[in-house]
């Protein structure tokens, strides 16, 4: 008699399977019916995917494991390997790599699998042809005055969009992590219609590459989709008077009166009016945003605007001119990207936008959830994800349980001051070809001021480049020595941005306004879960919820916006959830990965699984979104049967 595992993981998990490698005899018949597919492998057979797909195909009988390569040759030269998987379990597999954007004719990419017995290997598959086509590039959405908006792509990471009349000497990009840019180039100390009246602009998709090594030929994968026609949006004059709030604009349109739905994505913020509390009118604003209905406990500030609308940008705020004589260039260009000069708060406070906040880093580990009843001593999250080049500033905002919690805002109005003279004294010794000195109080004094120093006999002009406390760096050497209680005499200031009102009085006086946050969930399943594998009776199947599997099987999910990343965990029980650790990476509690889908480590039994992206503006450390519902997914023991004798 002779007994045949129905299943293609069963002489692995008995402990008999072969090293079987390219040089095993060829017998049997190959793997068939391989596809690729997004979430379930009973979909409709698709060959052009818009991310990086699955694959699933036939099961072969007495498979103790299978091979898998991804190519851009048919024939599978060396040269064009993009992806191998030599110890695949069950008859999926979800390749963690981005894949080009890349077509043929008929096709440019191309999958092939064979099974491994126990002392031979099938021939390879026929060759599953696909093509990489991005998504239809964003289109315009109904906004407010001061503020593009676009229909979000799903799976995008940020967007990139072109002003197309600023050239100043090149086009300007500007980036976006969410789906609003405000126009701060056009109305900041501008205010006729000749520079705000309208705005052409185009836009793309980006998509986050997070290792280009693993593709196996390093072959290059852009991380932008197709460039959208020419658009075009116009604003109405500038509104005078009274500041007043309006909506702030995501995927959604919130009103501010706790009636509209949560943002998915951070928000722009949208205002009227030029004129302060006290009857001052202005030229620029700045938003700020707050836990408390008080405007005390600030949690994000806005980058100095000319209105009147504002939206988080992750690469920095606009240059705004450092002194009085810099005014007459800013009216008559459009300014740059780079770095706002010192600015201060009503009450004299320093304040530095979130945009100029460090770029954050990538959360690649994060604390035990708080319903983790888990006592084992691994690692606390799964760590091997890679990341390069510069994310940006954390410009998003925590969730919040909206309505119940929720974020406050408001608009203050800015002005640009030049500051008057102020006297110091050295408080020290500075001895010749000194670059600083220590002051009796450095209060007042900013980067870019030049002042005098010295008595009649030592006297010299200085530039200050730096104001650490009652310490003052120069531009260039002393040329004298200087000793304790000379004069240091502010007599050219830089200009200060200044709040002209307090947000604790603006926001007492009935300027402010309620939002919510809300990460979006990634679906796991509708109606049917969202996975494929082995079942126990040896056929290839998607999961259902009165259906077992046999061995590993892959689950996948939709992308949610603001994720760049994701994490799946798995439990024994549904509650409460107690993350077991991944035997295929150190013991992690689960697996991350760039894409939609993962083939999970399960042993025989029922399960929970759960997935949450990660939106990598936040700040470090704290850039999880939402959990998905915990699904039930089962796995079968082996089973065996006679199909012959001998």
């Amino acid at each position: 008699m002779r007994v045949l595992a129905l299943a293609a993981a069963c002489l692995s998990l008995l402990g008999i399977a072969s090293a079987a490698d390219a040089a095993t005899p060829v017998k049997g018949a190959s793997p068939g019916h391989l596809h690729g597919f997004l979430l379930r492998a009973d979909e409709p057979v698709a060959d052009s995917f818009p991310r990086t797909p699955s694959f699933a195909w036939d099961p072969v009988p007495g498979a103790v494991r299978y091979q898998f390569q991804l190519s851009t040759s048919a024939s599978f030269r060396d040269s064009g390997l993009l992806y191998t998987a030599t110890n695949l379990m069950t008859p999926v597999a979800a390749p963690q790599l981005t894949l080009p954007w890349i077509t043929g004719n008929p096709h440019a990419l191309f999958a092939r699998v064979r099974a491994i017995k126990r002392s031979s290997s099938t021939p390879w598959s026929t060759p599953f042809g696909f093509d990489m086509e991005p998504s239809a590039a964003p289109k315009p959405l109904p906004s407010e005055p001061g503020l593009l908006r676009w229909t979000p792509i799903e799976g995008a990471d940020m967007y990139q969009i072109w002003l197309i009349d600023i050239n100043n000497p090149t086009s300007k990009m500007e980036m976006s992590l969410t789906n609003v840019l405000d126009e701060r180039e056009f109305y900041t100390f501008h205010r006729s219609a000749s520079w705000t009246g309208t705005i052409r602009w185009r836009i793309r998709a980006l998509r986050m590459d997070n290792d280009p090594s693993a593709r196996q030929n390093h072959l290059p994968a852009v991380a932008y989709g197709p460039w959208s026609p020419v658009y075009t949006s116009t604003n109405p004059a500038y509104s005078t008077g009274p500041i007043t709030l309006d909506d702030t604009i995501s995927d959604v349109t919130a009103t501010g009166d706790g009636s509209s739905p949560a943002h998915r994505l951070m928000p722009g913020f949208t205002f009227s009016g030029d004129t302060t509390i006290e009857g001052t009118r202005a030229e620029l604003f700045r938003v700020y945003v707050f836990t408390d209905r008080q405007c005390l406990n600030r949690v994000y500030t806005g980058a100095i605007v000319g209105g009147p609308a504002y939206a988080p940008r992750p690469y920095g705020p606009l240059t705004l001119p450092a002194s009085p004589t810099g005014l007459p260039a800013a009216r008559a260009n459009y300014l740059r990207d780079g770095s706002e000069p010192d600015s201060f708060m009503f009450d004299g406070l320093p304040v530095k936008s979130t945009e100029s906040e460090p770029a954050a880093s990538p959360t690649t580990a994060v604390p035990a959830d708080s319903d983790s009843t888990s006592t084992t001593s691994a690692p606390a999250g799964p760590t091997q994800l890679k990341f390069s080049g510069d994310l940006g500033a954390p410009v998003d905002l925590w969730d919040t349980e909206w309505p119940s919690g929720g974020y406050y805002w408001t608009v203050v109005a800015v002005a640009a001051v030049s500051p008057g003279a102020i006297t110091t004294a050295t408080a020290g010794v500075s001895a010749v070809g000194s670059v600083s000195t220590t002051a009796m109080d450095g209060v007042g004094f900013s980067t870019g001021d030049t002042v005098l120093i010295g008595n009649a006999g030592n006297q010299e002009s200085a530039t200050i480049v730096t104001v650490s406390g009652s310490n003052i760096g120069f531009a260039s050497p002393l040329k004298f020595a200087h000793g304790t209680g000379e004069p240091i005499v502010r007599t050219g200031g830089n200009l200060q941005y200044v709040d002209l009102e307090l947000p604790q009085d603006v926001c007492a006086e009935g300027r402010v306004a309620r939002f919510g946050k809300n990460s979006e969930p990634s679906l796991t399943a509708a109606g049917e879960l969202f996975a494929s594998g082995l079942s126990p009776s040896g056929r290839l199947t998607a999961g259902k919820s009165s259906q077992a599997f046999y061995g590993y099987p892959l689950v996948a999910w939709t992308p949610a916006l603001g994720a760049s990343a994701y994490e799946v965990q798995w439990s024994k029980t549904r509650y409460p959830f107690a993350p077991q650790p991944n035997s295929q990476n150190q013991g992690a509690l689960g697996t991350m990965t760039l894409g939609t889908s993962a083939v999970l480590p399960l042993g025989a039994g029922t399960w929970w699984y759960r997935v949450r992206g990660f939106n990598l503006n936040l700040p470090t450390g704290a850039q999880q979104m939402s959990w998905s519902d915990p699904s039930k997914i089962v796995v079968a023991k082996p089973k065996f049967k006679v199909v012959g004798g001998g």
